[in-house]
């Protein structure tokens, strides 16, 4: 258990406004890591902060856009004066849009690609160039999904970007792992949040459930473990990995 002390260890998880940034950067928190937390809704962000300070960890807040790569650097300078250099990346940001591919739009489709494929690179690429500079070892977490290697009816947009999440994922490894940086994605299976509670709670999405091998939805901390392996140090020898937490939905 002492591979998963994240003590002295600096994360940013982008995204922590909702559903698993949320978890993500408290159980960084509960671990002894100094967590920045990253995302649009300030208020949030700040009601998060308190609650990481109160139980006695070390957060950061600070509003970010991940389609904004120009402001990852000021964003990373920032979280260095706060909490010091980034050890820990966990690329959570994303979104979707559900519908048939004859009604994406040429914005829809970019609006998905910037938030779930430029930003998460660009922001992966900052890190690691100061990773480099400084000669540290690094961790790197994409979120990617089932849906990167198995089609979700109605998310054809968004299984394109995780899909190239994925080869995101494999190609940093490949070209960082002389430096120490470990590049891994988690692909979760479907995940109760507050996002798609209601539609779970229809007809259709208890259908859905029921259709499922195990005829249930992960919860949150259903992935505490993987993430806690992917950013720590028991998993020295793991890059460029896609690690499958879904509960066999994919099977």
């Amino acid at each position: 258990m002492e591979k998963v002390n994240l003590t002295g260890k600096t994360a940013l998880v982008t995204g922590a406004t909702s559903g698993l940034g949320v978890r993500f950067a408290r159980v960084l928190a509960e671990h002894g890591a100094r967590v920045a937390i990253a995302g649009r809704r300030v208020e949030r962000l700040r009601t998060l902060e308190s609650e990481i300070k109160a139980a006695g960890g070390k957060c950061h807040a600070l509003a970010l856009d991940v389609t904004d790569p120009s402001a990852f650097a000021p964003a990373l300078d920032e979280i260095e004066r706060a909490l010091g250099p980034i050890d820990i990346l966990v690329n959570n940001a994303g979104m979707n849009v559900e519908g048939r591919a004859t009604d994406v739009t040429p914005e829809m489709f970019d609006t998905i690609m910037g938030t779930n494929v430029r930003g998460p690179f660009f922001l992966a690429t900052e890190a690691a160039r100061r990773m480099i500079a400084r000669k540290a070892e690094g961790r790197i977490i994409n979120i990617a999904s089932i849906g990167a290697f198995k089609v979700l009816p109605g998310l054809v947009t968004y299984c394109i970007s995780k899909a190239a999440i994925a080869m995101m994922t494999k190609g940093l490894a490949r070209e960082w792992a002389r430096h120490g940086i470990n590049v891994n994605a988690i692909c979760p299976g479907y995940i109760e949040t507050e996002i798609n509670a209601d539609w779970f709670a229809t007809e259709g999405g208890k259908k859905q459930i029921a259709a499922f091998p195990r005829r249930r939805l992960g919860e949150p901390d259903d992935l505490d473990g993987m993430l806690l392996l992917l950013a720590s140090d028991a998993s020295r020898l793991i890059t460029g990995t896609l690690m499958t937490v879904d509960d066999g939905q994919s099977l």
